[in-house]
């Protein structure tokens, strides 16, 4: 058994290269070493705790680590980069699951109720309630992003529903602490905090599944902080501390990108409906088709190309075919950069994500704040499966569901060629005026296909 001091120090090691692994992950130059200082601190924090342990079960220790040893490798291997998504909120999910067992085997192992102490059992219902909001929401979440569930639930008095269960959670947990651990509020906290989650995350749509995804991030870093109060574990405490914090900022920042109000998204509340219109009346005799052919001729006379990148890409798993025709655009003296809106896809980062896959150079990719700048001097834009992040309709109707959400300026490009296999809306459910404007041309079609298409035709002159 390792001395209590020995360890409190393996713990501060591990900590600093936790905060240091943050700090590689704010950039996708240094994400990967990151990544690395990251999983060296968890190593140590995890050998640390085993040893400074005594009296525990090592097979069972050795069997959880073989078999989730072995699912992680699994998934690793098998989860498609378009599926990433819905594997962030099952790890999100797994987090806050954690909190809940472990918390909850502490106060259940209990051998005299009553006697436990008060900040153990203030730190257990804290952990228990958001982890069991965070388990439940976290695999609504990947059910929805997964297109399991493809309807969202609304009903009269949700908000009053939600807020019950909240405070119901709340009370049981009260009464847990004020009767030392007893087991029958636990139980009645943690069923309502679980049907919390549910609530919470059903009304969510697509449209706000990136800054969802983000919240549960953070809850599963609270609950795990919570849980290191519980264990009396610094390293678990400092670690939570740091996802939730850095969780909630990232939230914010998104809900800022979104124009989406932070109290809705956190408490289940839909996207507002705002100003509806017929789509086929929208569109009817307005838009403009073109061909493969005709957009390689367009590229040729191009100087400066922006490339914006939107979920149908990564459905399309068009991220090769998209790196090929830039490779080819530069072999012809063609600038070409990438425009990445913070909420493109489906999680944060995801289209960064798909870029970096297919080996594009990460100087190439431009958020929305350097990006918009530049379309005015840009001749093509290309849009690769883009709707709601492109929508004009945000800056210029007061009355649409996107208003004062910000945008990626591409008509104000000479040119843009809108890649889409049909007119259907994005996640707002609304019609863009960008598929109809003078200088944009509609490319129908897969987008793996219609960009090989293109490359294919610029290669042949």
């Amino acid at each position: 058994m390792m001395q209590s001091n020995i360890a409190n120090l393996l713990y501060l090691v591990a900590s600093v290269l936790f905060i240091f692994g943050l700090k590689g992950l704010t950039h996708p130059g240094s994400a990967v070493r990151g990544n690395m200082i990251s999983a060296a601190g968890m190593f140590i924090a995890v050998v640390t705790a085993l040893v400074s342990e005594a009296d525990l079960s090592w097979g069972i220790i050795v069997a959880g680590v073989v078999t989730g040893g072995l699912v992680g490798t699994i998934l690793a291997l098998k989860t498609r980069m378009t599926a990433i998504p819905q594997l962030v909120a099952l790890f999100n999910g797994f987090g806050g699951g954690a909190s809940v067992l472990v918390a909850g085997a502490a106060i259940i192992s209990d051998a005299q109720p009553g006697a436990a102490d008060v900040q153990v059992l203030v730190s257990t219902a804290a952990a228990v309630i958001i982890g069991a909001v965070t388990l439940l929401g976290s695999l609504v979440a990947f059910v929805k992003l997964a297109e399991i569930v493809r309807k969202s639930l609304t009903f009269t008095g949700q908000k009053i529903v939600n807020a019950a269960l909240a405070a119901g959670s709340l009370v049981c947990g009260a009464l847990m602490v004020s009767t030392g651990g007893d087991l029958a509020w636990f139980w009645a906290m943690t069923g309502l905090a679980s049907l919390l989650g549910v609530l919470l995350v059903m009304p969510i749509g697509g449209a706000d599944m990136p800054v969802v995804i983000a919240a549960l991030n953070a809850y599963s870093g609270l609950a795990a902080c919570g849980t290191g109060f519980v264990l009396g574990n610094t390293v678990l405490v400092i670690a939570g501390s740091l996802v939730g914090a850095s969780g909630l900022i990232l939230t914010r920042i998104m809900c800022k990108a979104m124009n989406r109000s932070f109290t809705n998204v956190i408490f289940g509340l839909a996207m507002g409906s705002g100003q509806t219109i017929d789509a086929d009346t929208f569109y009817e005799g307005k838009v403009k088709a073109t061909s493969a052919d005709e957009a390689a001729m367009i590229l040729e006379g191009a100087r400066q190309v922006m490339v914006v990148p939107g979920y149908g890409m990564a459905v399309a798993q068009a991220q090769h075919a998209v790196r090929d025709l830039a490779r080819q655009l530069e072999s012809m003296d063609i600038s070409v950069d990438f425009a990445i809106h913070p909420v493109a896809g489906r999680m944060p980062g995801h289209m960064n994500v798909l870029l970096a896959e297919a080996d594009i150079a990460y100087d190439k990719l431009k958020d929305l704040d350097a990006a918009n700048p530049a379309f005015a001097q840009t001749d093509v834009v290309i849009v690769v499966g883009a709707n709601d992040v492109v929508n004009p309709e945000a800056r210029n109707n007061p009355e649409s569901p996107i208003a004062g959400m910000p945008i990626l300026d591409v008509d104000k490009a000479k040119t843009v060629i809108v890649i889409k296999r049909s007119l259907s809306p994005g996640f707002a459910g609304i019609p863009n005026p960008l598929f109809i404007a003078d200088n944009t041309l509609m490319l129908f079609g897969d987008g793996k296909a219609a960009i090989g298409a293109i490359t294919s035709a610029l290669k042949e002159g």
